[in-house]
């Protein structure tokens, strides 16, 4: 009796750890989404309390309550599906070294002139929304989009495809350039989205007019400028403390205007 007992639970016990070693592996094997969703949150939390109260009805008719924020990762859930193959390259807009304002402007009013990218998809997108004020997909691509559009790595070098071939040491771990400013920098900051987009909100709000006079082209002028302050930063021996000290400003900006761009266009829509 004891021999049987004993074979059931040395069998339990290597079922569990069986268990367990494949959760440990799949959790390794998974790409981290959960800070990249917090961005995007953050950004349309902020957009959300910046919405005229008609323009808040018409999106939460269209979205439920508080629905700007919880489809702003939508674009990026179904990247998997095939089905969306199309909107892959929508994500980004390579963006050359030596741009100037002028240069952006010139993109933006010739979206396609170097493919169909991030500046395309927020122009034609914009464009259906207009048109149909109940597309409902043109309406999650676009909280989606200007978010990118403020993630410096998201207007990165095409030859590094935005960061991602570059590899960086963070805290003793290699990751990469552009998983940095997606994910590791705003995990630094340990707050909730909630709490982080009420920081931004006070942080902010002496420039909160300044902000919403600019136009979106204008804003994209100010991420390209931490983009290449991004690009100039020497990685070697690279000290995460310092780095941060050095770039939350930059980090908490970009977040802001994305939330503020965001308001201005769905105010503009509807």
């Amino acid at each position: 009796m004891h021999r049987i007992f004993y074979l059931y639970t040395f069998k339990k016990n290597c079922m569990k750890a069986k268990f367990l070693l494949l959760v440990f592996v799949v959790g390794l094997t998974l790409p981290a989404m959960a800070y990249d969703a917090f961005g995007h949150r953050i950004v349309a939390t902020i957009a959300y309390q910046n919405l005229t109260c008609h323009t808040r009805h018409k999106v939460d008719k269209l979205l439920g309550k508080h629905g700007l924020t919880y489809e702003s990762t939508w674009s990026d859930d179904i990247r998997s599906d095939s089905a969306y193959a199309y909107s892959y390259d929508w994500h980004f807009q390579n963006l050359r070294e030596g741009m100037t304002p002028a240069d952006i402007q010139t993109l933006f009013q010739n979206p396609t002139a170097e493919g169909r990218h991030l500046f395309f998809a927020i122009d034609s997108l914009s464009g259906s929304l207009k048109k149909n004020k109940k597309d409902l997909e043109a309406l999650k691509f676009l909280i989606h989009f200007i978010a990118d559009a403020h993630q410096p790595m998201h207007l990165g070098r095409a030859e590094d495809r935005g960061g991602n071939d570059v590899m960086i040491k963070w805290f003793g771990k290699d990751i990469r350039l552009h998983q940095l400013w997606d994910t590791q920098m705003i995990e630094g900051h340990n707050f909730s989205y909630s709490e982080y987009t009420a920081y931004l909100q006070d942080k902010f709000a002496p420039r909160k007019k300044e902000f919403k006079q600019q136009s979106l082209p204008q804003s994209v002028e100010a991420v390209y400028l931490v983009r290449n302050k991004i690009y100039a930063y020497n990685y070697t021996n690279l000290r995460a403390y310092t780095y941060m000290y050095q770039f939350n400003d930059d980090l908490d900006e970009m977040l802001y205007r994305g939330g503020i761009q965001l308001a201005n266009l769905l105010n503009e829509i509807f």
